[in-house]
């Protein structure tokens, strides 16, 4: 093992948001510790294998093996041997669908051992607001004169490498050494960086992700509306943004899930005391939209004679993840209605259901595109009808429409 001194330790560095920042760091001379217990997910990083798809990743990561710059491990004594220790761990909601507010309190608490060198601790994983002057509180109550930053990511999952490089990142600190010192670490690898204060970048994270959420509810809810009414939602979105600019953003109809849009519209709410009622419109509109499809299909078809095939089980096109993934709840009410349901998808490879494309098609009465992957717009289903929601495919017909 290397015995050398390291600049920075990602603790959750296997992760979605922790391996992508370990990388950029990496890439601009900075020596770095990721730390994580997934020994699955850190013995591929080691081996030159990104555990999940990150694009622009795996030449970074080679790289970086290359010269050295990387520690993996999974002992916490590791964290002592950096100078700034960052926590990108995951903030799950409880079944309740409120966040587990102690999650990186109870992290740090269990890491204070090893912070004693440590210069500044940085919080990237999402957290409700207040959560980082709590955490700086509870060091001063455990007698540590450690400063806290909070600089949360914004990035695309998939496509975080290119946006770090591309995009300011958002600095706060407890104190203005804390925030300098934030400052200095990510402008190493942010285009900039846009001072605030803690709780001022724990709302703006939670704000960017619940109006994305609210947005697409909105398409959805209108996509809904529309195909009751027996109009073509694919003309209607097409007719406005033609030549009109201030509709140019607005986003097309389709599962709207994953690990993080949901997840955070529910922390805003719960850290509101509930009083979000846009979010919580949002959440029924996103999460009703799979049984608006089983509906549809019922009243279309007759689903008890038929095999449905459930095309691309990722939450978001050209991904592996399948967290908080809208098309395992579209599985779960078919199985309820269908004859049989079978599924596929080209990226994911963690679900042992899963069936190659050509069986899928091959045997199912009816195809439901779950995941617009790019793919499935030249699909060729030997006439066999489609559900497209997301308006993948290149026909003139309704969305929800056979093809």
């Amino acid at each position: 093992m290397d015995c050398g001194n390291y600049d920075i330790c990602i603790v959750g560095g296997a992760g979605h948001v922790g391996l992508p920042l370990a990388l950029a760091f990496s890439a601009a001379s900075q020596r770095v510790i990721i730390y994580d217990v997934d020994t699955v997910a850190m013995d591929l990083i080691k081996s030159g294998t990104m555990p999940f798809v990150e694009y622009e990743a795996a030449p970074l990561l080679t790289k970086a093996l290359r010269e050295n710059r990387l520690l993996f491990s999974s002992e916490p004594r590791d964290i002592g041997r950096a100078r700034y220790v960052i926590v990108a761990i995951g903030t799950p909601v409880d079944e309740f669908q409120n966040p587990e507010w102690e999650a990186v309190t109870r992290c740090v608490a269990d890491l204070l051992p090893h912070l004693h060198n440590a210069e500044l601790l940085v919080l990237r994983s999402t957290v409700s607001p207040g959560t980082t002057d709590r955490l700086q509180q509870f060091l001063v109550s455990q007698e540590f004169d450690l400063p806290v930053a909070f600089c949360p990511e914004r990035v695309v999952q998939g496509q975080a490498i290119d946006e770090m490089q591309q995009m300011p990142q958002i600095i706060s600190g407890t104190s203005p050494l804390a925030e300098r010192r934030a400052a200095a670490i990510f402008g190493r690898v942010a285009t900039s960086v846009v001072l605030m204060k803690p709780m001022e970048a724990e709302f703006a994270k939670l704000f960017c992700n619940a109006y994305r959420y609210v947005q697409f509810a909105a398409s959805n809810q209108f996509f809904m509306m529309a195909h009751r009414a027996g109009c073509d939602y694919r003309r209607i979105v097409a007719g406005i943004k033609e030549d009109y600019p201030r509709m140019a953003g607005f986003p097309g109809a389709g599962f709207t899930a994953g690990p993080c849009l949901l997840k955070d519209t529910l922390q805003l709410a719960a850290g509101s005391n509930h009083q979000f009622a846009l979010g919580h419109a949002a959440i029924q509109v996103n999460e009703g939209l799979p049984a608006f499809v089983v509906e549809d299909i019922q009243r279309r078809f007759p689903l008890s004679e038929m095999t449905v095939g459930i095309l691309g089980m990722a939450f978001k096109a050209g991904s592996d993840d399948v967290r908080s993934s809208l098309s395992y709840k579209l599985k779960k009410l078919l199985r309820l209605h269908a004859k049989a349901v079978l599924t596929t998808d080209p990226f994911v490879a963690s679900d042992p259901e899963l069936r190659p494309i050509e069986q899928v098609i091959a045997e199912s009465d009816l195809l439901v595109i779950a995941a617009p992957h790019p793919a499935y717009a030249s699909l060729e289903t030997g006439g066999t009808p489609v559900v497209d929601v997301w308006n993948l495919l290149p026909v003139s017909t309704p969305a929800l429409e056979t093809t």
